[in-house]
């Protein structure tokens, strides 16, 4: 499955394992939780298949997050992504949108 990182902050975690914005640093437990995750979504083949691994906890988001879903990095954070299925309506997801890794608590 291709990843799309939609800010750059996700992509510079993943890339080099730090951010250069003072915004969004991470403690190594919650980067290394996140490069776990993002491993993870990149070799299912279907977004059904995060629903094995429990550690994850995937659900779908409701309320004003409606439309994206999540696993978790931590108790404290999770990485919200966006499903894309491809143009055919296919139950197979091509590529995720990586939204944001959020305080899950705020």
């Amino acid at each position: 499955m291709k990843i799309v990182f939609k800010k750059e902050y996700l992509a510079e975690l993943y890339n080099t394992g730090k951010t250069t914005n003072k915004k969004y640093r991470f403690q190594p437990e919650v980067i290394a939780g996140y490069l776990k995750c993002v491993k993870a979504i990149q070799t299912v083949v279907r977004i059904e298949d995060l629903y094995v691994i429990n550690s994850l906890h995937y659900e779908k988001l409701r309320g004003d997050k409606q439309g994206l879903s999540s696993v978790r990095v931590n108790k404290q954070y999770r990485l919200e992504f966006r499903e894309v299925t491809n143009p055919n309506n296919i139950t197979e997801v091509e590529f995720c949108s990586l939204i944001e890794l959020s305080n899950h608590y705020k």
